[in-house]
């Protein structure tokens, strides 16, 4: 194995955002396993994640991660070097893609047809450099009908906990330009290096995170995820090499990482 893509929150961190935090909020060292076992294989360790870039670089930091992808895959970092991935929508003219997002009209129109389902995800909804930020329940082909036009697209990141109206299971989405994705920025960093979609793993715990499965051979859901969204059973049918670990958080990433090492 050689290299490892995880994702943040839910995934490699629990509960309240913690690295040592695992299931029903118990002090828990699994990630920092997991992630020790990766340096010992000789195994790369690349965040993606839906965070902004400032919070992403971080968390990449504080676990020693050279490379890392950032809102949903707009952005890639390898050894500091930044990318777009973004499809020619860079800032410019002293606006972020962020702010050009905001003039198409698109944000303030979703907020507007799905009044009661959709807000944004206060406070992380600041201090972006390219998706919109929203928390809610909407269904995103009818979303993605308003905002394909302008060359946009909403991603569902996620069940998040804070409530929104009479809302039950509450997503987080983020609004980014179309051709920008986690699955995108995963294969131009393999890429960058050099590996082959058989040297790598993915794990995650949403349907963004999924799409990974289209460019690597195996993708592990972490077991809080179908746990908190039931309709993740439907988006796993069918889907080859996608493994439901037994772990949650990061018990279910040590799983993974442990299993792959172990057979190969």
């Amino acid at each position: 194995m050689r290299a490892l893509y995880v994702d943040l929150d839910g995934t490699l961190l629990g509960p309240g955002a913690s690295l040592l935090r695992g299931a029903e909020d118990r002090f828990s060292l699994d990630a920092v396993r997991a992630l020790q076992a990766c340096d010992r294989a000789g195994a790369e360790v690349v965040i993606y994640s839906g965070r902004r870039q400032s919070s992403v670089f971080e968390s990449a930091r504080l676990i020693g991660c050279s490379s890392y992808i950032f809102e949903i895959g707009c952005g890639l970092v390898i050894d500091g070097e930044l990318e777009w991935l973004t499809d020619g929508l860079e800032p410019r003219d002293g606006q972020t893609i962020f702010e050009q997002i905001t003039a198409t009209g698109m944000p303030a129109l979703l907020l507007e047809r799905f009044a009661g389902r959709l807000e944004y995800h206060t406070p992380w909804h600041l201090g972006r450099d390219v998706s919109h930020l929203f928390r809610g329940h909407v269904n995103t082909a009818e979303a993605n009908e308003l905002v394909a036009p302008h060359g946009l697209r909403l991603v569902d990141n996620g069940v998040i906990h804070e409530a929104v109206g009479q809302v039950g299971i509450v997503h987080a989405y983020h609004l980014i330009p179309a051709g920008a994705s986690k699955a995108r920025g995963v294969a131009r960093h393999m890429q960058a290096r050099g590996y082959e979609r058989t040297d790598c793993i993915a794990v995650g715990d949403s349907r963004e995170d999924l799409e990974a499965a289209s460019v690597l051979d195996t993708f592990w859901l972490v077991a809080n995820a179908p746990r908190r969204d039931p309709g993740m059973a439907e988006e796993i049918a069918g889907r080859p090499g996608v493994r439901i670990a037994e772990g949650a958080y990061g018990a279910g990433v040590y799983e993974a990482v442990i299993t792959t090492l172990a057979r190969r």
